[in-house]
């Protein structure tokens, strides 16, 4: 037989089995509850900023260029809620969670009147000018510390991951892919589904306790 006549060798390859270790780093409901009962005993200085701020970061999902960005013509009390303005300057309009309103009329009142202006950051440093997203960043590694959590192990991102996971995995039969896709104003869907790892850990569970042995 000649070599034209020479069928090529078929190789089959072997996919490897996708691991979970690009999963999303995020703080368990302890964790996060952890963090919140800090916010909720400081008596510090800028307590009152901070309660607001990263209680409104976990219950919304928000980036950090988002919140730092964020001014009060965004916030519409009358209606509890609040747009964001994300990537490419795309809206996104976010119903404000019941625990948050009276933390930021509480918040407001602290203010002087012309720090109220529409067109004023909602939230300031410590010398009364906007907050930028170094300073945030900092401001989170310090209140994780104080509040007995690794700083190391969780940045402002990671709050984003916990609110996207927890709705999931708490809120289950109210929310979908979908919901959480507009609420955190991904662009694809696709981008969204790495929080279905939320279904793998409860798949995963349920296998290792599958007693039939």
């Amino acid at each position: 037989m000649t070599k034209e006549h020479v069928k090529p060798r078929t190789i089959y390859r072997r996919d490897t089995p996708k691991t979970d270790s690009k999963l999303p780093t995020y703080m368990s409901l302890s964790e996060l509850r952890k963090l919140f009962h800090f916010l909720e005993q400081d008596n510090s200085r800028m307590a009152m900023r901070n309660h607001l701020l990263f209680k409104l970061l976990a219950t919304t999902g928000m980036r950090r260029s988002e919140i730092v960005e964020l001014t009060w013509e965004q916030i519409d009390l009358s209606n509890n809620t609040i747009r964001i303005y994300g990537k490419g300057k795309k809206e996104r309009l976010l119903p404000l969670h019941p625990m948050v309103v009276p933390l930021m009329k509480s918040y407001m009142e602290s203010l002087e009147e012309y720090q109220l202006h529409p067109s004023q950051p909602v939230f300031l440093n410590k010398n009364g000018k906007k907050l930028n997203p170094r300073g945030l960043h900092k401001i989170f590694k310090e209140i994780l510390q104080k509040a007995g959590l690794p700083p190391q192990r969780f940045s402002l991102h990671h709050l984003r991951h916990t609110f996207a996971t927890l709705l999931i995995q708490e809120n289950k039969e109210n929310v979908d892919l979908r919901t959480v896709q507009e609420l955190l104003g991904h662009e694809s869907l696709v981008t969204t589904q790495v929080y279905t790892h939320v279904d793998f850990e409860q798949k995963k569970k349920a296998i290792e306790t599958f007693n039939i042995f």
